[in-house]
């Protein structure tokens, strides 16, 4: 049983973590620590960093593959003792082992025994541990959104780049089968042009989003380290009273996540980047607001956010979190029809909708139902695909790599950002500089236009130009500016003047 009445102190007494802790308890990390990468035959030593709620899951998942002898539990951490408690006594039960734990995650990056870390703390301190954790020398799972802020994901991913390690951004559904399916298919010139997504992730309750997570008697000082929840000391969130509801449920709360921004729209954003194959976006815009949950919190509960990419693609993402019987289906589209996804998390069928034969030339072209395999756990698929590439040392074999944990950041915070400020966000992939909006984004298509220029395409297209180019009619041959009185259709000058 859980022992809520022990209290922080006593808790890392007794367990042993203070001397695991590292020295001084200082926020600089040695720059040279490599943990050592596993050969075929061992096992991946993983630490768990924050087994509150969502790693709870992963926890299960780690359980069913070092039962198949492909990982070990070394480690547990978390500022709450109840949640340490808990996640201990689920490794022994699943597993009959007893992890390592503490209260501080720096013992456990300080590890080199240790090969890998699990990431599920709130999401203003993802971005830091995971730095950490890459210099030295882990490789990384990283629940979404794999940061915080715009700024954070450009330098995550950067020194992921450089770092040769394998990280995995925590969307589980980019597991599935059905993307691939998609994007060879829209590569192939199934759609034509493409031309825009739609997704979505409604929601509704009668108590306000987030407020699910249930607040604690147990929830004290005594048996939460509230100063290193806050990370005040590091720069990740002010110096405030302690507040069980903003550490519960702090996805309410600006300065620990953005709410549907990148609790939902992660994860929707995600998949239509892997299905499409986009990645970076140049021009953001969000709007919504705080139209019914009067509840002390700071984030929307409607917003919709719309992204632009240099592709010629629009990407467009919204939700309520007050209705969910009415969600907007999840859609690519194309000039010469369009893939229908549904509107759940787990797809394995999907529809193309033809266009009219009238706009696609081409009366061979019809409707069409496919289906993929579907999985049976997500979350374990997506975990393992983690570990099989840590051991593997294979960073291009994660089914959600930062580079889509970056891109999509990128759309949901600075839609975020857009609503909160008012702003329009340009952003630009050679340099992944974020500037204010402009004429410039308008300005660029216009003259595309004006000098008939050819269609952009997403990332891989290999179909020419199928479905990408109109057909003017012969009378647009009389089209043009007349100069000095010149019919620029008849080489004449005009009988009106």
């Amino acid at each position: 049983m859980e022992s809520a009445g022990v209290s922080r102190r006593s808790f890392i007494k007794s367990t042993g973590a203070a001397t695991a802790i590292v020295a001084g308890a200082s926020a600089a990390l040695p720059r040279n620590l490599k943990a050592q990468t596993p050969g075929p035959n061992d096992r991946l030593r993983i630490g768990f960093i924050g087994v509150g709620g969502r790693a709870h899951t992963h926890l299960a998942s780690a359980i069913s593959l070092a039962n198949e002898g492909k990982v070990e539990i070394a480690a547990v951490c978390d500022v709450f003792n109840r949640y340490i408690h808990r996640a201990i006594n689920k490794v022994q039960r699943g597993c009959k082992q007893q992890p390592k734990s503490t209260g501080d995650y720096r013992s456990i990056i300080s590890d080199p025994t240790i090969d890998a870390v699990c990431i599920a703390t709130p999401d203003h301190w993802h971005a830091k541990q995971t730095l950490d954790a890459l210099a030295a020398g882990k490789h990384v799972y990283c629940e979404k959104p794999m940061t915080h802020s715009v700024e954070e994901a450009i330098q995550v991913y950067r020194a992921w780049k450089e770092s040769g390690k394998v990280m995995q951004v925590g969307v589980q559904s980019t597991s599935l089968p059905v993307w691939s399916d998609v994007n060879r298919r829209l590569c192939d010139g199934q759609l034509g042009k493409v031309l825009m997504y739609q997704t979505s992730y409604f929601r509704n309750s009668d108590l306000g989003q987030w407020r699910y997570y249930e607040l604690a008697p147990d929830m004290t000082p005594s048996n939460i380290d509230w100063q290193m929840f806050l990370g005040t000391e590091f720069g990740l969130a002010p110096k405030m009273p302690f507040d069980r509801a903003r550490f519960a449920q702090w996805r309410c709360y600006w300065d620990f996540g953005a709410g549907m921004f990148t609790d939902l729209f992660v994860h929707r954003t995600s998949v239509m980047l892997k299905a499409t194959g986009l990645r970076f976006p140049g021009r953001v815009v969000g709007a919504g607001g705080i139209y019914l949950e009067y509840d002390d919190r700071d984030v929307p509960d409607v917003a919709t956010v719309v992204a632009d990419f240099p592709e010629g693609v629009q990407g467009l993402v919204t939700s309520t979190m007050c209705c969910e019987g009415t969600p907007v289906p999840q859609i690519i589209r194309g000039h010469l029809g369009s893939f229908l996804l549904g509107d759940g998390e787990e797809i394995s069928r999907y529809d193309f909708v033809a266009e009219r034969p009238q706009v696609t030339h081409n009366s061979s072209i019809k409707n069409e139902h496919y289906e993929e395999a579907g999985l049976k756990n997500s979350s374990l698929t997506h975990f393992t695909n983690f570990v099989e590439a840590a051991m593997a040392g294979k960073p291009g074999d994660v089914n959600c790599s930062p580079e889509i944990g970056a891109a999509a950041m990128v759309i949901v915070k600075l839609g975020a950002l857009s609503y909160r400020q008012g702003k329009v966000f340009h952003f630009d992939p050679e340099t992944l500089a974020v500037k204010d909006g402009s004429s410039s984004w308008a300005s660029q298509w216009e003259k595309m236009s004006h000098e008939r220029a050819s269609a952009r395409h997403v990332p891989n297209w290999r179909a020419g130009d199928i479905g990408s180019t109109i057909t003017p009619r012969p009378y647009q041959k009389l089209a043009g500016p007349w100069i000095n009185g010149i019919d620029p259709a008849a080489g004449s000058k005009s009988s009106a003047d």
